[in-house]
């Protein structure tokens, strides 16, 4: 693996803890010399994770869309920006330039990328791994109901247990790095197991 692709909010959220989350994965990035590849803004989580990964050496691709970019919240001082003409295009990138898909904490754009790409995973589109960093248990809610969508037999437990999720970086990349995508079923007719 080259560079993790890292979803989160370009907001701060309420509590410190999703901050102290982001600096340890962008420590643990650098650590074992893996770029950052985000959604190229330069406010809330998504600047302070990239700020975190340049200061300890590291390289932050960003990649915004001309849209967002107009409204001055790109990050100039990146090691690479890549500006697309649209959200897709943006998000199509960013998964081309990625080995493995990580979500911090935030909000409904975060919860839109990381779920795409897991969906992406589930159909055979990619096997690259797909995470959950459940900074400050922001995540149990999720993954509470992500249980349940197997319970009533809308998500087979093979592909429910693609999205890993962990509390801390070392303990999620560590999965990433021995991840070996399964061979999963999508459809099963009815009376089949």
């Amino acid at each position: 693996m080259k560079n993790i692709c890292v979803y989160c909010g370009s907001n701060p959220g309420r509590l410190e803890a999703y901050a102290d989350g982001a600096r340890a994965l962008a420590k643990a990035l650098v650590d074992r010399d893996l770029g950052l590849v985000y959604g190229g803004a330069s406010v809330g989580i998504m600047g302070l994770i990239a700020n975190s990964v340049l200061q300890l050496g590291g390289r932050a691709v960003g990649v915004i869309p001309e849209a967002l970019k107009r409204k001055e919240i790109e990050h100039t001082g990146l090691t690479e920006l890549h500006v697309t003409r649209s959200m897709h295009e943006r998000k199509t990138l960013m998964a081309d330039l990625s080995d493995g898909f990580i979500a911090l904490p935030g909000g409904i754009g975060t919860l839109e990328e990381i779920f795409e790409v897991w969906t992406w995973a589930q159909l055979g589109f990619h096997a690259k791994p797909c995470g959950l960093l459940n900074v400050a248990g922001y995540y149990d809610g999720l993954t509470t109901f992500l249980d349940h969508t197997v319970a009533e037999q809308f998500v087979r437990p093979g592909h429910r247990s693609t999205l890993m999720v962990e509390p801390t970086p070392d303990a999620l990349l560590d999965r990433f790095a021995s991840y070996q995508a399964p061979t999963v079923q999508k459809w099963v007719e009815k009376g089949q197991t």
